[in-house]
């Protein structure tokens, strides 16, 4: 299965950069429809669609943990917390209904961002920027002449602030780039935002195991009898807002079309739920992947147990890197 995944997305990758022609006639209608659509213009589009992908996403994968026993780490390596049910479910698992508090606790603070900050992404002249937060004065003056002076920017490396008004308190809408991407540039901003994020990732999460103070928000999350699905969102908050705002900046930083990060979403969340699932899948993006590049779940699994090892989250060159220089952080975790 994994063969034929590779052939697959190998197969697309190859002609979405080579032949990008082969997709516009499908590109440019679809993102001229999402880009008037009044869901997708919502400034708090990117967060609703990340909670909804990670809970389709983790319930799904639970389903296959739960229904797949001999595909779990714990039963395959017979060190199912010593449970004379090797197929039982593991301590600490909950059902969606009894997990409202962790998606207010994530959301929260993620749509006060939305909601209170200009949303710039690459392409979107200043202006609609600056109409979308409510400051049509400035749009309006830098419109009438190219020449004229702001103390306003359109990188998102500076912060902008909605004007917050009694008729428009809260920024609701984002301005979108007016052209659709090409295949090519797709492609190849996927690639670039995910090693980019392995690594800066990779330092993120090796500062939360020798750290001491960030090292006791992490402990929880190593704190379970066996990795499971559930665990990948058992975060502190502060980690769940590390893990976003670097992913943003991935993005942000290469100068990615609004359309890359809505394709990154799925992909960035399946990723992180496949690497927590416990499972060995046949379908594992390390089988995917030429052999060494990806980590996957398995070495995922025993830095759960262990700690050491394991820091970067899709890809292994980090942490090979770490090895060939020696350094071995003394930590404990759990």
């Amino acid at each position: 299965m994994a063969t034929k995944i590779r052939a697959v997305l190998g197969t697309l990758f190859v002609s979405a950069v080579a032949f990008p022609s082969l997709y516009q006639p499908v590109l440019t209608p679809l993102w001229q429809w999402l880009s008037l659509n009044s869901v997708y213009r919502l400034s708090t589009f990117e967060t609703i669609w990340t909670v909804f992908l990670y809970a389709a996403i983790e319930v799904t994968m639970t389903v296959v943990f739960l229904r797949h026993p001999e595909w779990r780490f714990a039963v395959q390596d017979g060190k199912n917390s010593g449970s004379a049910d090797k197929t039982a479910k593991p301590h600490g698992m909950r059902r969606p209904s009894r997990r409202l508090g962790e998606a207010v606790t994530y959301m929260v603070p993620l749509l006060l961002m939305d909601l209170t900050m200009i949303k710039k992404f690459a392409d979107v002249p200043l202006t609609a920027m600056l109409e979308s937060g409510n400051y049509r004065e400035a749009a309006a003056a830098i419109a009438t002449n190219a020449n004229a002076t702001s103390r306003y920017r359109s990188t998102f490396l500076v912060p902008t602030l909605h004007n917050m008004t009694a008729s428009w308190p809260l920024q609701t809408q984002r301005a979108l780039p007016v052209l659709a991407p090409t295949s090519r540039r797709i492609a190849l901003e996927l690639v670039a935002s995910f090693f980019l994020y392995d690594a800066l990732f990779f330092l993120f999460h090796l500062s939360l195991h020798i750290v001491p103070l960030v090292k006791r928000w992490h402990a929880p999350h190593h704190r379970h009898a066996e990795i499971h699905p559930q665990i990948t969102n058992q975060l502190h908050i502060f980690e769940r807002l590390g893990l976003v705002l670097l992913a943003n900046f991935s993005l942000n930083i290469i100068g990615s079309h609004v359309f890359t990060r809505t394709l990154f979403v799925p992909i960035f969340v399946w990723l992180l739920v496949e690497l927590h699932s416990g499972l060995d899948l046949p379908w594992g993006y390390e089988k995917v992947l030429p052999k060494g590049w990806g980590g996957g779940a398995r070495k995922h699994s025993v830095h759960h147990a262990r700690g050491g090892g394991g820091y970067e989250p899709y890809f292994t060159w980090w942490d090979s890197l770490l090895d060939l220089v020696g350094y071995s952080p003394k930590e404990h975790v759990g």
